[in-house]
């Protein structure tokens, strides 16, 4: 078994596939519509999908925003400067939510980042 990709529903999709793809540096790995369904997935990543778990961006055409809940905790990706990324992040438009630095009772620097549609991405040192 494998874990192939991980979806969430989209308000802008060309907003939402250049956040991760200009300030995340992913790829636009496939986009289709689905007029009969009037819908749009769009698979963003940082490598193909044989090898590498994606994010799976689904517009709703008739949708403009979703109330996000509080089940869903966070998207994490491993930086080796979690510092110098929340600056990069921040040159680029980005919306850091908590700056880089020691998580709670631990010692390992984590940020956040806030998408477009209000899901936070977590920034993990590795």
């Amino acid at each position: 078994m494998k874990l192939l990709h991980a979806m969430i529903r989209v308000g802008d999709l060309d907003k939402s596939i250049a956040f991760y793809t200009e300030i995340f540096g992913m790829s636009l790995l496939r986009r289709k519509d689905y007029p009969e369904g009037r819908f749009t997935l769009a698979f963003v990543g940082y490598g193909d999908e044989v090898d590498n778990t994606v994010i799976e961006l689904t517009h709703n055409w008739d949708t403009d925003s979703y109330d996000l809940g509080d089940g869903f905790g966070h998207f994490a990706i491993g930086v080796s400067d979690v510092y110098q990324a929340c600056e990069d992040i921040i040159r680029k438009g980005g919306e850091v939510v908590r700056p880089a630095g020691p998580m709670k009772h631990g010692t390992t620097v984590i940020a956040f980042v806030r998408d477009p549609d209000g899901y936070m991405v977590e920034l993990v040192g590795v």
